[in-house]
């Protein structure tokens, strides 16, 4: 009985992060109360504050539960290559406007943002989330290393500069998708990456 009442309570607290996601997303986190939050749900306001006490409890829950989420289909997705060049250009699906993942996410992406700039939670939380994803291309870097198909570079820099790469490109394309597309964002960041590993003596990589 104490695990059926366990598991709905994940059910409906997932189910009011799910909510929040989306309203987030769509109106952005400084035009979203706990009422807007509570009405998409399907929840009243105390029903929701038993699950969250404060609108800052849950958009720090929300952010975090969406990173997560992205973290874990980024690392399935570069675990799909055995090459470690192919690896690190394995993201092309963060230019894919038919994505769900990438409609919502990059409006929360950019939220993070705004909140990080004044607030030491959200910076928290997005270091945590770029550090999680240094972690990953740098074990991609150390890997193509050991292979001998990369020279020997500093795995850690070159994962940074990797994902700022990353970063860089998917503003661009997202804010300004006429001038910069799909095309360009993917063939570009392709290039770039592939010419940093080179640049730093790997002329071996075709």
């Amino acid at each position: 009985m104490m695990g059926n009442i366990t598991e709905r309570e994940s059910v409906k607290r997932s189910l009011i992060i799910d909510c929040a996601l989306r309203t987030i997303s769509e109106k952005g986190s400084f035009n979203v109360t706990m009422d807007d939050i509570a009405k998409g749900a399907g929840f009243s306001k105390g029903g929701l504050n038993h699950y969250f006490s404060s609108k800052d409890e849950l958009f720090e829950a929300a952010f975090q539960e969406y990173f997560d989420r992205i973290f874990v289909r980024s690392q399935e997705r570069i675990n799909s290559f055995s090459d470690p060049l192919d690896k690190l250009l394995s993201f092309d699906w963060l230019f894919n406007w038919e994505d769900p993942d990438v409609n919502i996410g990059y409006p929360l992406l950019f939220d993070c943002h705004a909140l990080a700039v004044r607030n030491a939670t959200y910076r928290r939380i997005f270091h945590e989330w770029v550090d999680r994803w240094v972690d990953m291309l740098r074990v991609a870097v150390s890997e193509g290393i050991e292979k001998g198909i990369f020279p020997k570079i500093d795995a850690e820099d070159t994962a940074r500069c990797i994902s700022a790469i990353y970063h860089g490109f998917a503003t661009r394309w997202y804010l300004d998708k006429e001038g910069h597309s799909t095309k360009w964002a993917i063939e570009y960041y392709r290039k770039t990456i592939t010419g940093l590993i080179k640049g730093m003596g790997g002329d071996e990589i075709i």
